[in-house]
C-alpha cells in the first residue's frame, strides 16, 4: 500500500515533469513559427540564385510550355511539395539534380515557395 507521503510525492515529481514538457512543447512551437518566417526568406533566396536564371518570374526560358505557373505544375504533375522537391533534387531532362548543392530542407522549401508563388500567378 502507498502511503500519504510516497503519494504526494509522485504526485509532485509527475506535475514537474507534465510542466517541463509542456514548457518545451511551447517553446519548440515558437522556434517552428520563427523558422517558418525566416523559411520564406530564405526560400526567395534560394530561388532567386538557383532558379530564377530560367525561371524568372515562374517562365522558362529554354522551353516556355514547362514553366511555374500554376497550370502548367497541375499538367505536369508538379502540384505538390514532394514533387517539385523529387524534381529539384533529382533533376530531369534539361534541368539539373540540386541534390549536390541545396539541403534537403533548402530543397522542401524552395519547393513551398514555388507552389505559393504559382497560386499568386508569380505577383
Amino acid at each position: 500500500m502507498i502511503s500519504l507521503k510516497n503519494l504526494k510525492n509522485f504526485l509532485t515529481a509527475f506535475l514537474l515533469i507534465l510542466t517541463l514538457a509542456f514548457v518545451e512543447i511551447a517553446t519548440n512551437s515558437q522556434m517552428a513559427i520563427a523558422d517558418t518566417a525566416t523559411n520564406t526568406t530564405t526560400a526567395a533566396e534560394v530561388f532567386s540564385t538557383n532558379c530564377a536564371g530560367c525561371h524568372i518570374n515562374g517562365g522558362n526560358i529554354i522551353r516556355r510550355g514547362k514553366n511555374l505557373k500554376q497550370k502548367a505544375l497541375k499538367k505536369y504533375g508538379m502540384d505538390s511539395i514532394a514533387n517539385i522537391s523529387n524534381l529539384v533534387t533529382n533533376g530531369k531532362g534539361i534541368m539539373p539534380a540540386y541534390k549536390d548543392r541545396l539541403s534537403e530542407q533548402q530543397i522542401i522549401d524552395v519547393s513551398a515557395y514555388v507552389l505559393s508563388q504559382a497560386e499568386t500567378d508569380w505577383k
